[in-house]
């Protein structure tokens, strides 16, 4: 005999299912668009701009958890990378290891990576960094003031969310949810081969 399955149980799955494909917060995965570049959920989806269609510059700073302040104003005329995360949020943790790897392989070509935290105290995102041996900083943004300085320009609407930002500070890609380590090579590869001037 063939066992049935209930309606609520199928109901339950695609429920999980869906949980399971939206990021740590504020996603939406119902066909609502997260933002003005069509984003329908929070899958590792990304959106790059030519360079006549990019917004920018975006200026981002903040105070690490070491009390460094650190400001993106300082990086212009390199590629910075901006991501948010948490130290409980899952996709945070998958994509660590992959930002850790670019941080460290493109540092000499100028990129530079910025966390992003509006969650975590300084214990818990220290211990998230020393994990996964983060080379980069992250800004203590609780009073949400760097994502501020983004909305308008690249929204952030879920956690996490990785900006890539060309060589004049303008936004040249972004990831909403996990980013997967070789889409991302392949967005700061193309933004570090392009014409500086």
């Amino acid at each position: 005999m063939t066992p049935r399955i209930s309606r609520r149980a199928v109901a339950s799955a695609l429920a999980a299912g869906l949980l399971a494909l939206t990021a740590c917060s504020g996603g939406t995965t119902s066909g609502e668009s997260t933002t003005d570049a069509g984003y329908q959920s929070q899958d590792g989806s990304f959106t790059s701009w030519s360079v006549d269609e990019r917004q920018g510059p975006v200026e981002v700073a903040g105070t690490d958890y070491a009390g460094t302040t650190q400001d993106t104003a300082d990086w212009l005329g390199d590629v910075v990378i901006l991501n948010t995360w948490y130290a409980a949020c899952p996709p945070c943790r998958e994509e660590a290891p992959d930002l850790v790897d670019i941080a460290n392989e493109y540092a000499d070509q100028g990129l530079h990576v910025l966390g992003i935290n509006g969650v975590d105290d300084a214990g818990a995102a220290e211990s998230f960094q020393r994990t996964f041996d983060v080379p980069y900083p992250s800004i203590d943004d609780r009073d949400k003031a760097a994502v501020a300085s983004l909305q308008g320009v690249v929204p952030i609407q879920a956690t996490p969310t990785t900006v890539v930002l060309d060589r004049e500070g303008k936004v040249f890609a972004r990831i909403v949810g996990m980013a997967e380590g070789s889409t991302l090579r392949a967005l700061v590869e193309e933004a570090l081969a392009e014409d500086p001037a």
